[in-house]
């Protein structure tokens, strides 16, 4: 349990682990707030571990960079200086390099602190206070999200956007039932950082927002950039989020140079195969990100009498430029019980959680303006009596219990008025209170009515999410566009043509070109013999079942030719402890009663 609510998954409050937390509330101690000059990231890694974190300084340091980090979080907390790491992977330089300073919408989170908002608890020592969480403005959990593996939980938020957010609690604060349907009105799906466009169906984003579990297809975005005489290359812009240039860098060098699988002398033929097809369309790939293009990605076709569509679906298929985000909404909730959220719980906790912390500002508001009123009713009695104020202060032994019993102060009032200096006894300071006192009065009869009315707070929340929306929100980047179809389906490269499958006694597979064959002349290894023939197309596929009930399949143009003895069928599956039980050749949509000697058996 201290894992999964003290290190591992975020607060549905205000969207932060305690470290994050912790990073953020130290720097505010520090005075690092967005106008302040910045700091070397160790003095603040050193507050953090001294005083509230007692963890690694590199716990605490990683924890920071990744705060600042424009390409991990949509809206960045934390402004670095110095090289805090890149997209492909590069840690960030020590903290005795960098500097940091808290970015512009970290106000949002830690703006409030001072007025009576959250409850503070001990650190680890008890020698200094820390807030138990944020008073978060805005609900971080959806604006940045969060990756977290805990203990028999795990958590994979994806970003959304500031305004669309902003718009769905403002929705959830005016209906509070609203539900998953009427919320993805306005929060259509995640907004990632680095962009990329979602190809799943609003029918499967919804269904992710409302069980709390999903995966999402998201693809990167590319231009056609046309070039001298016909020429054209295909650029890449924006990638899905995790996806890095150095990954799709190597995963077409992998491709274009395959290796043998572990234990084999020689690649499989559908590596070659598709060795040969990439070599037959792609001339070249080549990273040019730099500082004009924070991702730039050009691929070269052999021919510009390609098909475009089909160059791309290639490179689709094989490579990380379309992926799977994974979606699982758990969060530490408003109860304190760590649990899996649908979108609704993940806002409708936090609008709660909102009205609950403006309740809480108004009411430190209003105590702090009744007792300045109290000071300054005491201040008033001192003008319009100060004669008499002098005299009792001058000739008494004891001045304050004189003054209480003459002006039926309280204690605090004659505290504070032998406390005022001469010079502010002037004239110009009596008009001065009373002006105060009107406004201070104005302002608790505002409160007052906040207070009493359910109604008038909500407005008020309202304004305030309506303010910090159009003073930091921005327009969506991850285009959602869902695809007619994916790109992950093979592209074929077998011409359909017959075949006929031959496997032997002992399991070796080989194939013959053309039906209804004279196979009387087919030679086999010492010891082994004729098992089974079967008649089929070259785009089939052969089901191997396994004497434990699995079933592979192995595509037919796999398979050797029958110009030698063929090649054993193990080498081409990971078959296990089990052996080859049968094998068998059908179209994918046909059904197969597997039966055991005992009787039982399954479809």
């Amino acid at each position: 349990m201290a894992v999964v609510k003290g290190r591992a998954l975020p607060d549905v409050k205000d969207g932060q682990k305690p470290v994050q937390r912790r990073v953020l509330f130290a720097m505010r101690e520090l005075g690092l707030m967005s106008g302040a000059k910045p700091v070397k990231s160790a003095r603040v890694v050193g507050d953090v571990i001294g005083k509230y974190h007692p963890h690694g300084d590199t716990s605490a340091y990683d924890a920071m960079v990744r705060v600042a980090q424009p390409f991990s979080l949509r809206y960045p907390l934390v402004d670095g200086q110095g090289n805090f790491g890149s997209r492909d992977g590069d840690n960030a330089a020590a903290m005795r390099y960098t500097e940091a300073r808290l970015a512009p919408i970290a106000e949002l989170l830690l703006g409030e602190l001072g007025e009576g908002t959250v409850d503070y608890q001990p650190n680890y020592d008890g020698s200094f206070d820390e807030p138990a969480f944020l008073p978060a403005r805005l609900p971080f959990a959806l604006l940045n999200g969060a990756s977290g593996i805990a203990v028999g939980m795990a958590t994979e938020m994806p970003s959304h956007n500031l305004r669309e957010v902003a718009a769905a609690a403002i929705h959830q604060i005016n209906h509070p039932a609203a539900s998953v349907a009427e919320l993805m009105e306005y929060i259509p799906g995640p907004d990632y950082p680095g962009g990329g466009q979602i190809i799943s169906s609003p029918a499967e984003i919804a269904n992710a927002y409302t069980s709390g579990r999903g995966s999402l297809r998201v693809r990167a975005r590319y231009t056609f950039e046309e070039m001298a005489r016909g020429a054209w290359q295909l650029v890449v812009s924006e990638l899905p989020p995790g996806v890095s240039s150095a990954r799709v860098l190597s995963e077409i060098g992998a491709l274009m140079n395959p290796q043998p699988r572990p234990g084999k002398k020689s690649i499989e033929q559908s590596a070659a195969q598709l060795k040969a097809l990439l070599a037959s369309q792609l001339e070249r790939a080549r990273d040019e990100s730099g500082k004009d293009d924070d991702i730039r990605l050009v691929f070269e076709p052999i021919s510009s009498r390609l098909d475009r569509d089909e160059f791309v679906a290639l490179l689709l298929a094989h490579t990380s430029l379309e992926t799977t985000a994974p979606i699982n909404l758990v969060a530490v909730g408003i109860d304190g019980r760590p649990c899996q959220k649908t979108l609704a719980d993940l806002i409708g906790e936090w609008c709660r959680f909102r009205l609950q912390t403006v309740r809480r500002r108004t009411e430190f508001r209003l105590a702090k303006a009744n007792d300045r009123i109290h000071i300054l009713e005491g201040r008033h009695i001192v003008f319009l009596n100060i004669d008499e104020v002098i005299r009792i202060i001058r000739e008494s032994d004891e001045p304050k219990p004189a003054l209480i019993t003459r002006f039926t102060l309280s204690d605090r009032q004659a505290e504070d008025i032998l406390e005022i200096r001469l010079r502010q006894l002037a004239r110009l300071e009596g008009i001065k209170i009373e002006q105060e006192l009107a406004k201070l009065r104005d302002e608790k009869e505002g409160l007052l009515k906040l207070l009493d009315s359910d109604t008038l707070l909500r407005k008020l929340v309202v304004r305030e999410i309506k303010a910090d929306a159009s003073k930091h929100g921005d327009e969506r980047r991850t285009l959602i566009q869902p695809a007619a179809t994916s790109s992950r389906s093979e592209v074929a490269t077998v011409a359909d043509e017959p075949a006929t499958l031959i496997v032997s006694e002992k399991g070796w597979a080989r194939v013959r070109q053309g039906h209804g064959l004279d196979l009387s002349g087919v030679v086999f290894k010492d010891g082994d013999g004729p098992g089974s023939t079967h008649e089929c197309r070259s785009v089939d596929s052969l089901v191997i079942i396994s004497t434990e009930g699995r079933a592979f399949t192995v595509p037919i143009s796999s398979l050797p030719d029958g110009r030698g003895m063929g090649a054993p069928l193990p080498s081409f599956i990971e078959i296990g402890a089990g052996k080859i039980a049968h094998v068998l050749i059908g179209k994918p949509e046909d059904e197969l009663l597997v039966a055991k000697s005992s009787g039982y058996g399954f479809v």
